[in-house]
């Protein structure tokens, strides 16, 4: 090819090269090791995550403080009350005044209270029904719905024993709890948990990683050698998908092994699910990085992208049926919507791959559209 002098001038057209590449990788995998925060956020921080989902986060109801007001003096009063301390569900604090458990309900150590007026005995005889009254905190609708249906229970289980007869409804219901019997929350936390910490390493590990690469001028460096943009990109990738395959293992080990979480699918399917998520998770970090060259502004919008996202809109916590149109549709956007109903599949049901195959199809997706704009976006940088 001849230019405007006259002189030629060659197209290098910079071909995958194998030694190249593992170079690129080596190069890239001794500096990870070196670095005392990418193994922080890679190996240490799952764990710690972990056991807070398992451990702090729980949706099971137990131990509610709730306070059971005696005003009448009666003897069947007596045994009504002392059928709320019968259940491990709810820590009752008992007062003869109802004055004494108003500023405890307002002060947050109660959840609400129970009054048995002085004149219960006398309704009770006169009707046949007791007479009670339930006052719960609504700030904590959940927590109230709960104090006052398990109250009514407490109330009827203590008039059936009372009286000797227990009604038959006219249809008996035998309720069957499938792929979590016990209804344990634990069983459903954390699996999608395991989703939002391999989210964490993902993005937020490779945007800051790549990120400082650009702020030391190191990248600049690496990307004027003849690697191609494929090879360095790749090449950079490679070992921190290697470690967020290894936090994938250890997770499913604590959470089969520590937290009880029982493990039904095979490692196989576990491991193709994990290694095709990792492709987004990845490719999110580098995109950010690409835009944003600065670690702290890279690490803002991993959090905010990344991060947020997944732990609200994924299934993780929040039904995404019971969202708005808008939303459900956004849903359909943020890959750990997919490996988190993957997950609690291979964890709680098993190898159910007419489950498995949509969510690899979307994962691989955007993680495809996510590392095909930073290439794109990289090799314009470079012209």
């Amino acid at each position: 090819m001849k230019s405007a002098s006259g002189q030629e001038k060659s197209i290098v057209v910079r071909r995958f090269d194998p030694a190249r590449f593992v170079a690129l990788v080596r190069k890239e995998s001794l500096q990870a090791m070196r670095d005392p925060s990418t193994l922080l956020i890679a190996l240490v921080l799952p764990l710690i995550l972990l056991f807070l989902f398992a451990y702090a986060v729980s949706l099971d109801v137990r131990h509610v403080r709730i306070g059971v007001v005696l005003e009448s003096p009666g003897a069947t009063a007596r045994t009504l009350a002392d059928a709320f301390s019968g259940t491990h569900y709810l820590d009752v604090t008992f007062a003869y005044d109802r004055r004494e458990v108003v500023g405890k309900l307002i002060a947050g150590e109660l959840r609400g209270y129970v009054v048995i007026p002085q004149n219960f005995e006398r309704h009770f005889a006169d009707t046949g029904s007791p007479l009670v009254q339930i006052i719960t905190d609504g700030s904590q609708p959940n927590t109230a719905n709960f104090v006052a249906n398990y109250a009514q229970g407490v109330v009827q289980t203590w008039m059936a024993n009372l009286t000797g007869t227990i009604p038959m409804p006219a249809v008996q219901l035998e309720p069957r709890y499938w792929f979590n019997p016990e209804l344990a929350s634990r069983r459903a936390l954390v699996p999608g948990a395991i989703a939002i910490i391999m989210t964490i390493i993902g993005t937020l590990l490779t945007a800051l990683v790549v990120a400082r690469e650009w702020e030391r001028g190191t990248m600049e460096a690496i990307l004027s050698t003849p690697a191609s943009v494929l090879e360095i990109l790749v090449g950079k990738l490679l070992p921190y998908f290697v470690l967020g395959m290894l936090s994938t293992l250890i997770a499913a080990a604590l959470a089969a092994f520590l937290f009880d979480v029982p493990l039904r699918g095979s490692l196989f399917a576990l491991l193709v699910l994990s290694a095709v998520f990792m492709m987004p998770a990845l490719g999110q970090g580098l995109l950010i990085s690409s835009l944003a060259r600065n670690q702290f502004l890279a690490s803002q919008l991993a959090l905010f992208s990344g991060y947020l996202p997944a732990f609200m809109l994924s299934g993780f916590l929040f039904e995404i049926d019971a969202m708005p149109a808008p939303i459900r549709a956004i849903t359909w956007l943020i890959p750990a919507r997919y490996f988190v109903s993957s997950l609690k599949t291979i964890f709680l049901a098993g190898d159910v791959w007419s489950v498995f195959l949509p969510d690899l199809l979307g994962m691989a997706t955007i993680g495809l559209i996510f590392f095909l704009i930073a290439q794109r976006y990289t090799r314009k940088s470079l012209e």
